[in-house]
């Protein structure tokens, strides 16, 4: 029995582009001699659909290209769509073939935690669901999943022992799981598991492509009754992945290394974001240092050099060296790159705010100023040739607050958002690695990091030090208290704390931001603004 898992890409809403997707995919599964056609979670509508699942006619189109499909259906095909019963939403799973739907089966387990929010949409389906299907005359038991059915140790059951009870052979989980470091292994882990322990089959169809924050990183699974694998599908990348459960040999895992992974990730979440937004050119703020230049080979992979422009905009405190690594780094990628000098704006503002800050000593308003001719600057390009701005600052900033409102915040996409600064460098080196040359100025790597607003100015932070206390508060969620005990710095601790805390504003208003971690600054981190719990000063 050939079983085909399609990992597409579809976009949220665009019912009718989906729908001509999943025909042609499933057209060259039958081209191939399937036997069956799988695809992902919600993949007619696109995951995740948000308040769309709130209006009536999305949920009626929806339908209605379900029947388009299911009348046109030859060889049996499992899809993901949703369906209204008793005034309640259900997130499932059809069977369709032979010109109609046979029949489906109901989400049980609704995530809602961190990104996930579907308890505010669907209503949880109550039993397990086995279909029939008939092959070449012989008849096989298929257990149906969808996405977080397969995570049920985390509700404490066993929801695979049951579809066995039932008489299911192969289980197949229709997916839309977004990536994140390392969330391939735990999928493969705990996929592992379900497959020997019951020795049943388990094939896992995943969504790839990327939506507003979130990335889908494909990587289909298909494991034997002894829990070995025997397909997977390529990262990033949509592909047909033909498994035949009883014939099939094994194979080893294929995982690239992290900072690969994660730039490909990055990649994708930029082309996608451009591709589904109508954008097909960047614009990005070239400073010289690291992050900027990060950003840009990133867009240029995605996007590539024609529809990249770099823009330099030095003051009077760029140094020599920062402007020769933003030119060197445009000729490195081979992007358009001009200067534009902001020195007689932010002569201007100063003039004209002179009499209203009497006399004042220069301080951060000052050093706003440049950013924010900066930020005016990118913006005027971006809406004089239709260019979307992507912003530049890495999570370490954003967490720590060190970047300005309406300056180098401004943007339309923010690339790397959920990389701390430790990380930065790690996929700057690697960049540099796999280009074969310095594409990347090694001086930017190396020199100390600089917002360069004040004479001879260096960032007020050791990002060694840093980086990895931010990374401890945000991804891996300890409190201040615990990282003291583990060693850290009490007064840095409580430093850090305290910025991350009084910074949710500036975070609220910046970009979307690609989310490659397991807690980024987006959708799945819900903190108040006005917060006044500080652990380790709380009278």
């Amino acid at each position: 029995m050939k079983i085909t898992l399609c990992q597409i890409n579809p976009t949220v809403g665009a019912i009718n582009q989906n729908k001509k997707s999943i025909f042609d995919w499933y057209h060259r599964a039958v081209d191939l001699g399937a036997d069956l056609v799988v695809f992902p979670e919600l993949s007619l509508i696109g995951y995740p659909p948000q308040d769309l699942l709130l209006r009536n006619r999305f949920i009626e189109n929806a339908k209605n290209a379900l029947d388009e499909i299911a009348q046109k259906s030859t060889i049996p095909i499992i899809l993901g769509n949703t369906m209204m019963e008793d005034n309640k939403l259900y997130n499932c799973a059809f069977f369709c073939e032979k010109g109609e739907i046979i029949s489906h089966y109901k989400k049980r387990l609704l995530p809602t935690y961190d990104v996930f929010d579907e308890a505010r949409y669907f209503t949880s389906g109550s039993e397990p669901f086995v279909v029939k299907v008939s092959i070449n005359g012989e008849n096989v038991y298929l257990g149906l999943q969808i996405c977080e059915d397969l995570w049920d140790k985390n509700y404490s059951c066993d929801l695979v022992e049951e579809l066995k009870a039932k008489g299911a052979e192969i289980i197949i989980n229709l997916s839309a799981s977004p990536y994140r470091v390392d969330r391939l292994l735990d999928r493969c882990e705990l996929i592992q598991s379900k497959a020997s322990d019951n020795r049943l089959s388990y094939l896992y169809c995943n969504l790839v492509g990327a939506q507003d924050e979130l990335i889908f990183d494909g990587q289909s699974l298909a494991y034997n009754e002894n829990g070995e694998l025997i397909a997977q599908g390529k990262a990033f990348e949509e592909e047909i992945l033909m498994v035949d459960v009883k014939n099939s040999q094994t194979i080893d895992l294929i995982d690239s290394i992290r900072e690969e992974k994660i730039y490909n990730a990055l990649v994708l979440g930029v082309k996608d974001y451009f591709k589904k937004t109508g954008h097909t050119e960047a614009v990005i703020g070239l400073s010289g240092g690291i992050d900027s230049s990060l950003t840009a080979c990133i867009a240029v992979d995605a996007l590539g050099i024609e529809n990249v422009h770099g823009v330099s905009m030095p003051s009077k405190f760029s140094s020599q060296h920062s402007k020769d690594d933003a030119k060197l780094l445009s000729e490195n990628l081979g992007i358009d790159y001009r200067t534009i000098s902001i020195e007689s704006i932010v002569s201007s503002f100063e003039e004209s705010l002179k009499t209203s800050y009497n006399g004042s000593e220069l301080g951060v308003a000052e050093e706003n100023i440049q950013a924010r001719a900066r930020g005016s600057i990118i913006m005027a390009l971006s809406n004089k040739f239709n260019w979307l701005v992507l912003s530049t600052g890495n999570k370490t900033e954003l967490a720590m607050g060190y970047c300005t409102l309406y300056g180098d915040m401004n943007g339309g996409l923010a690339v790397i958002s959920d990389l701390s600064k430790t990380d930065v460098y790690a996929l700057s080196r690697w960049v540099n690695e796999k280009a074969g040359f310095d594409c990347i100025p090694i001086n930017s790597i190396e020199k100390p990091p600089s917002a360069e607003l004040t004479p001879n100015q260096v960032d007020p932070f050791d990002y060694d030090v840093v980086s990895p206390l931010v990374t401890a508060l945000i991804d891996n969620q300890k409190s201040p208290s615990e990282l003291i005990k583990e060693g850290a710095d009490p007064g840095l601790v409580k430093d850090i704390s305290n910025r991350i805390r009084i910074n949710e504003y500036k975070r609220r208003q910046a970009a979307p931001g690609l989310r490659v971690t397991s807690k980024a600054f987006g959708i799945g981190r819900r903190v108040p603004i006005v917060n006044q719990f500080d652990e380790l000063n709380n009278d």
